[in-house]
């Protein structure tokens, strides 16, 4: 059918662009996502949203579009904690496979999910290969207490290449977002997002409320979902899209500064990982703050889904 009539509502600059419906954004995006239109096409998409941007509307129809298309996560006994990591290490160690492990020795499951949208960065993929996690070639149940990573790939082609456009345009477009606000899960689950700018917090905020997610918000550390090591963030809850802070953001100087490895590679990350797992180096703070958190919330998240399953009802 193609999208030139929406191209024609969403592409009147900044002022002039009209905002589409759940309806049409759904549509609109599952024609992106199934690879039948032309670059053209995708390029004045993707050029179109970052100058508009995207309302609450438009993200929850770009997610309706992207779920009808993925691979979904079998569901299991316990929620499944899940961990987009897409930006990787920029001046600070990946801790995104920590924070996963560190969940998973609690004895939840845990998806880690992503892909490299940048050269340069090191990626949580490649840190959790060393630490001999290699990605799924196939979507199966998470075992309580087991880490999985996904690639983007795996669980929906249409959206790893609706990212690998910021790789030729070199700007991003609104998948890049909605693999932060994403559920790959069939059965619960608690999505940990993470914001940059908080313009994003606000918009991201929206979309949770709308689709009534379950998932915990937070400054990311540099794009991370992982809590900044040195310094709290505040964190907020969604249990079906109610907004809760658990965290405020530490302020004030800091008591102390955890040591951290000095350099940034895949293998002292793994290392340092490692170490902190046996317990020959103290877990970051905020990190441990975090897992507390998540431990609370994929307990209401169990015992809210139990008191609605048929048993109970």
């Amino acid at each position: 059918m193609g999208i030139s009539h929406y191209i024609k509502e969403i592409g009147r600059g900044k002022d002039g662009a009209r905002a589409l419906s759940r309806e049409q954004a759904t549509d609109l995006f599952g024609q992106v996502l199934d690879g039948g239109l032309t670059d053209l096409e995708i390029g004045a998409f993707c050029l179109a949203m970052r100058i508009k941007g995207e309302t609450a509307a438009e993200m929850a129809g770009f997610l309706d579009a992207t779920r009808a298309r993925l691979q979904l996560v079998p569901a299991g006994e316990r929620p499944v904690v899940v961990l987009p990591s897409y930006n990787g290490a920029r001046k600070l160690p990946v801790l995104t496979p920590l924070l996963a492990l560190l969940l998973a020795r609690e004895g939840l499951p845990v998806l880690v999910h992503g892909t490299a949208t940048e050269s340069s960065r090191v990626t949580a993929q490649n840190v959790l290969l060393a630490l001999d996690i290699p990605a799924l070639t196939a979507i199966r149940t998470i075992a309580n207490g087991e880490v999985c990573f996904a690639s983007t790939e795996l669980l929906c082609p249409g959206l790893k290449r609706l990212l690998d456009v910021r790789r030729v345009v070199g700007l991003r477009n609104p998948a890049h977002s909605l693999v932060k606000l994403m559920a790959p899960c069939a059965g619960p689950s608690l999505v940990v997002s993470s914001y940059t700018h908080p313009e994003y917090a606000v918009s991201m905020a929206a979309t949770f409320a709308l689709m009534e997610s379950n998932a915990l918000l937070l400054r990311g550390t540099e794009g991370e979902v992982v809590a900044d090591p040195r310094r709290a963030p505040q964190m907020t809850a969604y249990l079906h899209g109610q907004p809760q802070v658990v965290q405020e953001a530490h302020a004030g100087p800091l008591a102390a500064v955890p040591e951290l490895p000095k350099e940034i590679d895949v293998e002292t990350t793994a290392a340092y990982t490692q170490d902190v797992l046996a317990g020959r180096k103290p877990v970051p703070a905020p990190i441990a703050q975090q897992v507390e958190h998540i431990l609370r919330i994929t307990h209401r998240i169990a015992t809210h889904t139990a008191a609605h399953s048929p048993a109970h009802v």
